[in-house]
């Protein structure tokens, strides 16, 4: 049974809007972060945003900064990214992934800190 299931991705034009979603377990989903990175092919796993699962505090690369959202609903032991403003170099495979580490400063956006991980899905920005 997966942990953690990613849905959402698209292609859109730049400008667009995109929101994508991640179920997971509530055991997973129980961990002190969860957060969305994203990959492109030849290039390393980077993180786009954080929330610390307790408090709702987030962190953001200073590439999504004022694009991009992150939130959780706790009910639904799930978390969500929704993205605007999308510009072609967005295109990536965007992962959803839980971990326990968590500091003073907020969530990580270290993937060695994370030790769940979803498929993944693809977004697609075109110009």
């Amino acid at each position: 049974q997966a942990q953690l299931v990613e849905s959402g991705g698209s292609s859109v034009q730049a400008g667009g809007s995109l929101r994508l979603s991640c179920a997971a377990a509530g055991y997973v989903y129980g961990q002190n972060c969860m957060g969305w990175f994203r990959q492109v092919p030849g290039k390393e796993r980077e993180g786009v945003a954080t929330i610390v699962t307790r408090d709702d505090s987030t962190t953001y690369a200073d590439s999504v900064k004022g694009r991009f959202t992150i939130s959780q609903d706790k009910v639904e032991n799930a978390i969500y990214l929704q993205m605007s403003s999308l510009k072609p170099e967005d295109t990536a495979i965007y992962y959803c992934a839980a971990g326990a580490w968590v500091t003073w400063k907020g969530c990580t956006m270290s993937q060695s800190d994370y030790n769940n991980w979803g498929q993944g899905t693809q977004v697609t920005v075109s110009s």
